[in-house]
């Protein structure tokens, strides 16, 4: 077993690992329930706790202003 701990990345590095823009990931944590912490006034990730959340179907979630009216 490692005894080696995963590493906090910012949002630049999230929406990289993503291959999507800072903004989706902003509007997915205000929005959808993206997976994040505060440290003051920034986000920090868990790459594994995001990769979580996509293979759930976090990102194909339908907003209630995509519903049809």
């Amino acid at each position: 077993m490692s005894n080696v701990e995963e590493r906090w990345v910012d949002v630049e590095q999230v929406a990289a690992h993503l291959s999507v823009n800072k903004d989706s990931i902003y509007r997915w944590i205000e929005k959808r329930s993206f997976p994040s912490h505060r440290a003051g006034r920034l986000f920090r990730f868990k790459l594994s706790e995001v990769d979580d959340w996509v293979e759930q179907g976090g990102g194909n979630e339908k907003r209630k202003e995509d519903a049809p009216r």
